[in-house]
């Protein structure tokens, strides 16, 4: 290759590298973050399945109609009340702090923050609530024990969003412990947990700029 080719590839690739490069490259490493995220839900679900205890959690393909209609159903009885709570909560003094996925608003964003939601939703449903209750139950734990475990542990790790996010995500950890304990079925939960992040995630990245934050 002569110096004069060399220094014109040189320049397209640098070029490119500085500008659609970004946009070609970070989705894919974004992609494999959101697979990464959904190993250890699958972990859970092989350990369960290896004690024959998959079934207990409730996945069976057959119902999803059913179980797509109580998963809106719970993203309504938590979203709306939790929107309340939010702007209460701001009203109040109380610190809550909503951090959606800052991510920019290119052509791959909204299929990003869609997977991202979806896997947000497999994992913490996963594994804080069925393979958790399940295995507490192996240790003959009670019911209100199971369920209060639940959701301290998914406010323990929502308290980024400040003490009024720990008891919002408190709430709905007892509500969807409570639903799966007595329904036997995670797949609402997921839909559920999906819905009401997508909701988050994507409002946020379309709106962003349009509103100003309360508080």
């Amino acid at each position: 290759m002569t110096k004069q080719r060399r220094r014109v590839r040189d320049e397209l690739l640098l070029v490119l590298g500085v500008s659609l490069g970004y946009s070609a490259v970070y989705p894919i490493v974004d992609l494999a973050g959101i697979f990464f995220g959904i190993v250890p839900a699958l972990l859970a679900l092989h350990l369960l399945g290896r004690d024959g205890r998959l079934g207990a959690l409730g996945l069976q393909a057959r119902r999803f109609a059913s179980d797509l209609r109580a998963g809106v159903a719970l993203a309504a009885v938590v979203g709306i009340p939790g929107l309340g709570f939010y702007f209460l909560s701001k009203a109040l003094g109380i610190n809550t702090n909503v951090i959606p996925e800052a991510l920019p608003l290119l052509w791959w964003t909204v299929p990003a923050l869609l997977l991202s939601a979806v896997q947000n939703a497999v994992l913490e449903e996963v594994v804080v609530v069925g393979y958790l209750v399940e295995r507490l139950r192996d240790l003959s734990w009670t019911v209100p024990a199971i369920v209060a475990a639940s959701a301290l542990l998914r406010g323990s790790y929502h308290l980024y969003q400040g003490f009024g996010g720990f008891l919002g995500n408190a709430a709905m950890g007892l509500l969807f412990a409570l639903f799966f304990i007595r329904y036997k079925r995670v797949t609402p939960l997921v839909i559920a947990h999906a819905v009401l992040d997508t909701c988050a995630f994507v409002g946020y990245a379309l709106l962003r700029g349009h509103w100003a934050p309360v508080g």
